[in-house]
């Protein structure tokens, strides 16, 4: 039997999952999928769980059933590349592969600021994301709340949470000029217009320089607050980046055409851990799910697999809080409640398919 392992069932190892159990598989093939949560967890909208607007099964799925693919819910603790095992935490037996798919996503990168592992808040994970709405939700009136990054996924806590508890004092650090800076102008100003009359203070050109439980110094002055969220980037997750193969100068593994590790074409990588030419996101990992579950088809059929096609992002949407938006829609830029409606549609959708 031979037994095709896919670590993380996030965007792009569940994509896998569901196209591969719609093919006609060999019968000597098996497919393990490993998560730490028997779910399939809605990253993009871990922000709301974090903003205590969303219930814990809002944003959740069950994992498809069928009788080739079983389940392990554990704690990967590393990728034995010559034993071809996968080595665990919390469960003593290792789980041998004969394919491998890596796809355990991202984890925050702290920039080596001192305290901010410790003192703040996250939404990378649904666990994280509980215990920030947990520390957000049981603030008291009128607490403080700062966030740490001014990106898609700051801007949507920092928004999410002013529309949940309009009691707090909010404030958003942002490294650069204006936030949001992946995007055109327009939305920028959009955006900033939307948090000036929302009384959300938001600090440009932030260097944070270390954080505290009750603060965060920034440029030599250090703010009192109660709660402190870091969505000031993310890097792969650690035990990808460790792995011996070639990486890219942000730790993603290099890949081939075929999203293989060239010296081990049995590895299959997807997601925020590969290298690629397009920012990370779940539409990017779900994209590439789409083209490696068809070379897998083609490889545990013995047979060469097609070069898949270009992948051609449809664009980014952005809520602030629950009627209004932004993004860019077919190459153009738009604000207010359309994108917040397509983003709603998007997540229909998803749980749909």
């Amino acid at each position: 039997m031979k037994n095709l392992v896919i670590l993380g069932g996030g965007y792009g190892g569940l994509r896998i999952v569901v196209s591969l159990i719609e093919q006609n598989l060999p019968e000597d093939v098996h497919i393990t999928v490993i998560d730490r949560n028997p779910y399939h967890s809605i990253k993009t909208e871990f922000y709301t769980i974090a903003a205590g607007t969303s219930a814990d099964k809002d944003v959740r799925m069950a994992f498809p059933e069928h009788e080739k693919v079983s389940y392990i819910y554990a704690e990967i603790n590393e990728i034995e590349v010559e034993n071809q095992q996968i080595i665990f935490h919390d469960r003593s037996e290792p789980v041998p592969f004969d394919y491998l798919v890596i796809g355990l996503g991202c984890e925050d990168d702290y920039h080596g600021i001192e305290g901010a592992s410790k003192f703040t808040e996250s939404v990378q994970t649904f666990g994280a994301a509980r215990r920030a709405g947990m520390a957000i939700g049981n603030l008291k009136a009128y607490g403080k709340a700062t966030i740490v990054g001014a990106g898609l996924s700051g801007i949507e806590v920092a928004s999410e949470i002013r529309e949940s508890r309009p009691d707090l004092n909010i404030r958003l650090l942002d490294r650069g000029a204006s936030v949001l800076k992946a995007f055109d102008k327009k939305i920028q100003n959009y955006v900033e217009d939307w948090f000036m009359k929302r009384d959300v203070e938001v600090v440009h050109h932030a260097n944070v320089e270390y954080v505290e439980q009750d603060g965060v110094c920034n440029n030599g002055i250090c703010y009192m607050n109660d709660v402190t969220v870091w969505t000031a980037g993310v890097k792969p997750n650690h035990i990808a980046s460790s792995l011996p193969f070639e990486k890219d100068r942000q730790e993603k593994l290099v890949v081939n055409e075929f999203f293989q590790i060239p010296e081990s074409p049995n590895i299959y990588v997807v997601g925020d851990c590969a290298s690629s030419e397009h920012s990370p996101s779940g539409q990017l990992a779900g994209e590439q799910g789409e083209r490696i579950a068809p070379i897998l088809t083609a490889v545990l059929n013995g047979k060469q697999p097609d070069n898949p096609k270009e992948i051609k992002l449809k664009g980014t949407l952005g809520s602030l809080g629950s009627s209004e938006g932004f993004g860019e829609m077919m190459t153009r830029s738009v604000t207010g409640y359309l994108p917040r409606l397509a983003k709603s549609g998007v997540l229909w959708l998803n749980k749909r398919h």
